[in-house]
């Protein structure tokens, strides 16, 4: 069978099957969701000890602003809102500067207590109260990033991580309920450089329930590379994640709605992501993600640097825990109407192509081989770990580009320390192969592909990034039994920036 009647076929496929097993929407059930983009007020001196006073008055900017966008969700018939991370007090602070944006988080598994209607049971808490009486007042369920302080014993075991001042600070999510109840506190478990704050000494796996969807799950930022909390949140059958996050943008795998949607389509959930706006650092990128659809937002060059408001309504994932295939779990091939195709058919250790290449990305050193022709077939691998490709190429205008597919298995060591194996079919920045894994956001090539490899993990993240950060629904997605993943697509809206498939090697991270 021919290469084009293969990808031609790939039309006929409309549905998209989870790389972690097909969760079904329930029967008619659906929800209002709104996220929100801030463009947070920052502290022009964050290394600055203030007053608490200064603090509150700081943040009652933000705090201000929040209140405008649960108006507005509220009249577009949310019944959730979610708010970013570092969204109230901004960033860049140390462990002693941010001493007055502090407050004493209860916790909601011990106690039940209402800000809003009983604000005199705990001191300082301004910022819990007016959060309450936002959710109260708007009547929706309301998730917010804060900074916790709790106490923590001086007198304790050497294995203790209390710190010598005798109190944690945490970078910490709140969740109310539509009358104003806490209902939800949840402690960032992966810091990333965050000098203010402290890891709890024990990941935290917290949910709490609504009347509309059932039960939410709660992560922060950096976490969603990990698999505490985030990926024992989905094992446990959570399929609505809450993602405040302050996210800095790197391509070409990185880039904050790339990663969001491919979280929501490997690990088959919904994920609710609010950022924050911030140009100078590279901050922008959020969205409402299921299985079936993405409402998303990212800012382009040149933009107003502004906050958005996202509201979307989705479908209720019925819950259940994280299957080991899919229901494309079969070694037989892939049928279409002019005939099979066997992925992977081919030995792969003798049919790597010979013409690779070593080049940086993601501070990574992949293993590239070049897209030389108009179409083709490639395999190209890192170490014992293969990437394949078939692709048809399909040139827009006179700009010339240069494309290549790249593996990688091995552990990332910078900004953080996660072990993977990538597959990466990426638009070089130039036409010299030294180019290739630089950032590119633009390209003019459509490209139909399938790319596939397999892998050592069930946790593979499938993305595609077309020209100007418009995201793409793979056409199809499969998994079999001994973890050869597959991604097909065609029929693209722009040009190909990046087709991944991300696979996270938890197990591996501590060696």
């Amino acid at each position: 069978m021919s290469l084009l009647a293969v990808l031609f076929a790939l039309c006929l496929l409309v549905s998209v099957t989870s790389v972690a097993g097909q969760a079904k929407p329930a029967s008619g059930s659906s929800y209002v969701a709104a996220v929100y983009e801030h463009r947070v007020f920052l502290n022009p001196e964050p290394s600055v000890i203030v007053s608490r006073a200064e603090a509150l008055q700081h943040m009652q900017k933000n705090l201000d602003v929040y209140e405008e966008q649960a108006a507005r969700a509220a009249q577009q018939g949310a019944q959730i809102l979610v708010f970013p991370e570092d969204g109230l007090h901004g960033f860049n602070f140390s462990r002693s500067s941010i001493s007055g944006y502090l407050e004493t988080i209860p916790d909601p598994q011990q106690e039940k207590w209402n800000p809003c209607t009983e604000p005199g049971r705990y001191n300082n808490t301004e910022v819990l109260q007016r959060l309450s009486c936002m959710a109260r007042q708007y009547n929706l369920y309301l998730v917010a990033n804060m900074a916790d302080l709790q106490p923590c014993p001086l007198q304790s075991s050497p294995s203790s991580s209390c710190p010598p001042d005798g109190h944690w600070q945490f970078n910490s999510n709140v969740a109310f309920s539509s009358d104003g109840q806490l209902v939800a506190r949840y402690h960032k478990y992966n810091l990333y450089f965050e000098k203010s704050f402290d890891a709890p000494p024990q990941p935290e796996i917290i949910t709490f329930d609504t009347p509309f969807a059932g039960r939410f799950g709660l992560f922060i930022c950096f976490d969603i590379l990990f698999r505490e909390p985030t990926v024992s949140l989905v094992e446990m059958g959570v399929r609505q994640l809450i993602y405040p996050t302050a996210w800095m943008n790197q391509l070409p795998l990185l880039d904050a709605i790339q990663f969001q949607r491919a979280f929501s389509l490997g690990a088959n959930v919904t994920l609710l992501a609010a950022n924050i706006r911030n140009d100078q650092l590279i901050m922008t990128g959020s969205g409402i993600y299921t299985p079936f659809s993405a409402t998303f937002h990212h800012a382009q060059r040149g933009d107003p640097e502004e906050g958005r408001l996202l509201v979307a309504t989705v479908p209720v994932l019925q819950e259940g825990g994280v299957e080991a295939t899919s229901s494309s779990s079969t070694d037989s091939g892939y049928c279409f109407k002019e005939g099979c195709f066997t992925p992977l058919h081919r030995e792969t250790t003798s049919a790597v192509s010979s013409a690779t290449f070593i080049s940086s990305m993601m501070y990574d050193p992949f293993t590239f081989v070049l897209l030389n022709k108009t179409e083709d077939e490639l395999d190209v691998c890192d170490g014992a770990f293969c990437c394949h490709l078939q692709y048809r190429q399909y040139p827009q205008g006179d700009r010339k580009e240069l494309f290549a597919l790249g593996a990688f298995a091995g552990t990332h060591t910078v900004n953080g320390r996660y072990a993977l194996q990538v597959c990466a079919l990426v638009r070089c920045a130039g036409l010299d192969e030294s180019s290739c894994g630089q950032e590119v956001e633009v390209a003019d090539t459509k490209m139909d592909f399938l790319l596939e490899g397999r892998f050592g993990t069930r946790y593979v993240y499938p993305l595609i990034l077309s020209s100007n950060m418009i995201l793409e629904q793979p056409e199809h997605l499969g998994k079999t039994m001994d973890d050869k993943v597959t991604m097909m697509h065609s029929n693209m809206t722009g040009g190909l920036v990046t087709a991944c498939l991300y696979g996270r090697m938890y197990h591996l991270d501590n060696q």
